[in-house]
């Protein structure tokens, strides 16, 4: 997977050479390349902002620099200059860049935004499959919204997502979250594949994860589920079935909600009725 980051701080991303994810750009696995923004500037002060049209506090990062930045990266020709608003619109593109292997590398371009739809698992399995992620880092008031309009315009497939209900100081954390939670889902990432199989809000039916525990059996006073030491894997599996249901059922019961009652077997049935839960119709129904 090729990613590329255009940031006005790209050293942050420096954190992207460690663990995981510097190993997997050691394999060959990924190739990210940090961009500076400020490097499309023409201006001895390389500005990549102005203030907002309309009036209010704080800067807006400027369309024509990503736009230069982004037409570069993208693989696309800048729109010819056109006396005419009508002749710059039938501008023709370049066609797309190909990827090493010389097919076409079908790129999605993602900003992070606060104001976004939620950034979820699903997202990041879907993007797990991409050849070429490019991540725009917005920061000050955000960019100017003609920037995602424009590119998708040009038949690009854009994305915008909020990493949760709060705000940042710019794009580079949310953007280094996303890469975590793709990245980790790509073919021979992982040492142990099996190890994401079952944590939170994976697969169809997702629940939270159980509690994990390791030795020794007792600490501090404090000991294991005795479940856990017997060696019986069945009644291992079922309690920890049991208790990803019962810790959605406190913390997201949403989760449950979204359930499909067919899927679920006689013990699950079992264990969200005795939660409160009406479980007989399509999807479960919590009991007053």
């Amino acid at each position: 997977m090729k990613i590329d980051i255009v940031s006005v701080f790209p050293e942050y991303f420096e954190v992207l050479n460690l663990s995981l994810m510097g190993k997997a750009q050691d394999k060959g696995l990924l190739e990210i390349t940090a961009h500076n923004l400020r490097d499309w500037t023409h201006d001895v002060h390389h500005s990549v902002d102005d203030t907002p049209v309309g009036g209010g506090a704080g800067m807006v990062m400027k369309p024509e620099v990503w736009a230069e930045c982004l037409d570069e990266l993208l693989g696309l020709g800048a729109p010819a200059q056109q006396e005419s608003s009508a002749q710059a619109e039938a501008a023709t593109m370049q066609p797309p860049a190909t990827d090493a292997h010389g097919s076409a590398a079908a790129p999605v371009l993602i900003f992070p935004n606060p104001s976004a739809p939620l950034f979820t698992q699903r997202d990041a399995t879907e993007l797990s499959h991409a050849g070429h992620l490019l991540f725009g880092c917005g920061r000050y008031e955000g960019y100017d919204s003609r920037i995602p309009d424009y590119y998708r315009a040009q038949g690009i497939d854009v994305r915008e997502y909020s990493i949760g209900d709060y705000v940042l100081n710019g794009g580079e954390v949310a953007v280094s979250v996303m890469l975590e939670a793709i990245t980790r889902l790509m073919p021979g990432f992982m040492g142990n594949p099996d190890s994401i199989v079952e944590e939170s809000y994976t697969g169809e039916g997702a629940l939270l994860e159980h509690r994990q525990y390791t030795k020794p059996a007792v600490w501090r006073g404090l000991k294991v589920p005795d479940v856990l030491l017997s060696g019986d894997h069945g009644k291992v599996d079922r309690f920890r079935r049991d208790e990803a249901l019962a810790r959605t059922n406190d913390i997201r019961p949403d989760l449950i909600k979204a359930l499909d009652c067919k899927a679920l077997d006689k013990a699950d049935r079992k264990t969200l009725m005795a939660l409160g839960w009406e479980v007989s119709a399509a999807h479960p129904r919590k009991l007053s």
